[in-house]
């Protein structure tokens, strides 16, 4: 490995952390400005709803694989969400051994409900502590930040920090919107 090449990968590794640590105090931020409601989603709960809202219907075991959990996993989660009438299971017409789990209208307003605290925060401390210029750089990280979410690398890749061959389905549209 070449001396450009070690210290990009340092410099890689330092961007990294540096994000992490960032996304998840911001994170953790966030669900401090969660109204105390008991009928407040759990992170699992509303990250259900969340894919269900941007994907359509889904089956556990795409849902599953979405969070990184087993399909056992998220079963306690949607028999709550189901009996709270937030989600429907229904037999795949396709295959009837599959469910298709969908999204509720009484699922979307608990999710509106669940982020708007948080939202309402975060636009005001965007507003105050943020330029419009650093405010619109940020919207830019915010597309970029999606777009490595959504990035397949191959395992082999990922273990010893070779991640050039992967691409992004987006890669043809460009990184960000325009300005």
């Amino acid at each position: 490995m070449s001396d450009d090449v070690e210290e990009q990968a340092g410099a890689d590794l330092l961007l990294a952390e540096s994000l992490r640590w960032g996304v998840s105090r911001l994170a953790s931020r966030l669900r401090a400005e969660q109204p105390g409601s008991e009928r407040t989603l759990t992170r699992l709960a509303a990250s259900v709803l969340a894919n269900l809202r941007h994907s359509g219907a889904l089956t556990p075991s795409e849902l599953a694989a979405i969070e990184g959990l087993q399909t056992q996993s998220l079963t306690r989660v949607l028999n709550e969400l189901e009996e709270q009438g937030r989600i429907r299971r229904s037999r795949s017409e396709v295959d009837a051994r599959r469910q298709n789990v969908v999204l509720t209208e009484a699922g979307r307003e608990a999710l509106r409900e669940h982020v708007r605290d948080g939202n309402a925060w975060l636009a005001a401390a965007l507003r105050q502590t943020l330029s419009p210029a650093e405010r619109g750089v940020l919207g830019i990280a915010a597309g970029l930040m999606r777009q490595v979410a959504e990035t397949e690398i191959a395992a082999d890749a990922h273990r010893h920090g070779h991640d050039r061959s992967a691409v992004s389905s987006s890669d043809a549209e460009g990184a960000a919107p325009a300005l």
